[in-house]
């Protein structure tokens, strides 16, 4: 039969630390013996459109290739 998990204000408070400022990624809790032995984040990190660097690359990719007459 399953222990129930035992979860006190300190590890709220630990969950509730490790939550916070996440944007994209996810927490795991890893519970051994009814009692939680790990937490684990992971962060993920997301990036809208094309960057001043990618297009700066771009630029000189097009500037050194010859051009076919």
């Amino acid at each position: 039969m399953a222990k129930p998990l035992i979860i006190d204000e300190v590890w709220v408070d630990r969950i509730k630390q490790i939550l916070n400022g996440l944007e994209y990624g996810m927490v795991q809790i890893v519970v051994h013996d009814g009692k939680i032995a790990q937490i684990d984040r992971t962060e993920r990190k997301r990036f809208e459109g094309s960057s001043q660097a990618e297009k700066s690359s771009s630029k000189k990719q097009k500037e050194i290739q010859p051009t076919l007459k």
